[in-house]
């Protein structure tokens, strides 16, 4: 685990320097989006935001926001990883720490949708808007767009992710949709339809979602017939690690059975690698890298 991150330095910057925070995105070195084996491997680290602090049965595994930074920042140092996904607080805080230098940022912008709320599918943008991601010059924005028909919240959550997707393609900068058509079980718990069939529905709606898709990337789960999910759409998908559950050399196999379909372009992956059973982070995310980097389509 990272542990040369100046914490002192970094709560000095926070309550001294706030304008440290837009000084460190001005001088951050950036990369282009792919290099040229087209593969992009991303860690997630926007659970928090949403109330979502459980892995496995630890509930407030990540309410520790210092060794979130410590794990994220193992993970960064990896040489397969690219990127990260986040909300505005934590890339802040790794912007502060200089550990976003060479690396694809996307701000996570709808966290609304609070784990286990009356609400939680009224996914609203409470985090990053287009015009934020394009002054912080990070490389795009990330939306969940949970899809309920029976839910009247739905059609609030797609007509602003469609508008985040035209903003964003506005600046040219990646709009990353992550779709699932959700229902709410007999407990009230919102639950995801991981059928190849459901997920090619949503493949289909978020890939409609806007005025332009040229800058869409869809983030989907792993599920059985990647095949017919990624027949539903010519865009770009990244594959999402999804909560960690079950023995994680079965975990990487089904990763790895994805990640060769036309039209996978990587993983988006967060709990399952920075959290995993052993504790070994970089070893984890090695594991995953490599699955990235072992096949890839033509070079774009």
């Amino acid at each position: 685990m990272a542990d040369d991150l100046n914490f002192t330095e970094l709560r000095r910057l926070r309550a001294t320097r706030p304008q440290a925070v837009q000084e460190a995105a001005a001088r951050r070195v950036r990369r282009p989006l792919l290099r040229p084996d087209g593969r992009l491997m991303l860690v997630a680290a926007d659970h928090p935001a949403r109330g979502a602090l459980g892995v496995r049965g630890d509930g407030t595994a990540m309410a520790d926001r210092y060794e979130l930074l410590r794990r994220l920042s193992t993970a960064l140092r990896r040489p397969g990883v690219d990127g990260v996904v986040a909300t505005a607080d934590v890339l802040e805080d790794l912007l502060l720490l200089g550990e976003l230098d060479d690396k694809v940022v996307i701000g996570s912008m709808n966290r609304g949708g609070l784990q286990g709320s009356v609400f939680e599918l009224d996914d609203r943008f409470t985090g990053y808007d287009a015009a934020g991601v394009a002054a912080m010059r990070f490389d795009g924005g990330k939306m969940l767009t949970r899809i309920d028909l029976a839910d009247s919240s739905t059609v609030s959550t797609l007509e602003a992710s469609a508008s985040a997707v035209s903003e964003l393609a506005a600046y040219q900068l990646l709009a990353m949709v992550e779709p699932f058509l959700s229902r709410r079980d007999a407990n009230g718990r919102v639950v995801n339809d991981l059928s190849a069939t459901a997920v090619a529905r949503s493949v289909a709606i978020a890939s409609g979602l806007g005025g332009t898709s040229a800058y869409t990337w869809l983030k989907l789960p792993v599920v059985d017939d990647m095949a017919a999910v990624m027949a539903a759409t010519t865009l770009p998908a990244l594959l999402l690690g999804g909560d960690p559950v079950g023995h994680p050399e079965e975990t990487y196999a089904s990763w790895g059975r994805a990640l060769a379909v036309p039209g996978v372009r990587g993983l988006v992956v967060g709990r399952a690698l920075l959290y995993p059973p052993d504790g070994d982070v970089a070893a984890a995310v090695d594991a995953a890298a490599a699955l990235v980097r072992a096949g890839s389509e033509v070079a774009p």
